[in-house]
């Protein structure tokens, strides 16, 4: 049994079809890492060799480092109660801290995520540079009527433009900026909008 052409069941169908697909936001870029991870590796390398060299000294009886038996007394003499003990261990347990959060973190925030083109695959991803997307805000910028200079800085959730006018009310120079920015942030492509923050002064003569 088929619905009538104009049953309700035959309008929810279409209208059904007609959305448009809805796309999973792009996942940013990760960051490579390979001077930090490097660095971290030989300074690993580095301390491990010279324990191994200090207990091979020991295994062969001879005296062991000096730094080590040091080392060794300091701990005897001090405990986990002590102050000197207690901030040491903070500090490292923030230090710790700092470098597990920079490890989840992707990193490359100078790098805002672009919108994916119709009909690309789902590993396809583009990004834009900050200071390129500034760029282009800036010249944008500098078509408005009125406006001597500008400053554009593109950062990840606004962008803050700072514009100098020698003629023109401040208004209607920030009325015509706010306007030509907000199609040209819609140019960009980017995932994620970027409202403008607009500042209009005036120029010094």
């Amino acid at each position: 049994m088929t619905a009538p052409a104009g049953s309700p069941a035959r309008h929810r169908h279409r209208h059904r079809d007609q959305d448009p697909p809805r796309h999973a936001p792009p996942r940013r870029f990760w960051s490579v890492r390979r001077v930090p991870a490097a660095l971290t590796a030989l300074v690993i390398l580095a301390v491990a060799c010279l324990f191994l060299y200090d207990l091979a000294a020991v295994r062969a009886h001879r005296p062991g480092m000096r730094w080590r038996q040091e080392l060794a007394r300091q701990l005897d003499r001090h405990t986990p109660a002590d102050t000197a003990v207690l901030i040491a261990g903070g500090v490292l347990a923030l230090a710790g801290l700092v470098l597990l959060v920079l490890a989840i973190a992707p990193g490359l925030r100078g790098i805002l995520m672009m919108r994916a083109p119709e009909g690309a695959g789902a590993g396809v991803r583009a990004g834009l540079g900050r200071k390129a997307a500034a760029l282009v805000l800036r010249d944008r910028a500098m078509e408005v009527s009125g406006v001597r200079s500008a400053r554009v800085k593109a950062g990840r959730r606004r962008v803050k433009v700072r514009a100098t006018s020698h003629f023109r009310e401040l208004e209607d120079v920030r009325t015509d900026l706010d306007g030509v920015l907000a199609v040209a942030v819609e140019e960009l492509g980017l995932a994620r909008p970027l409202p403008a923050r607009v500042r209009v002064r005036r120029g010094k003569e």
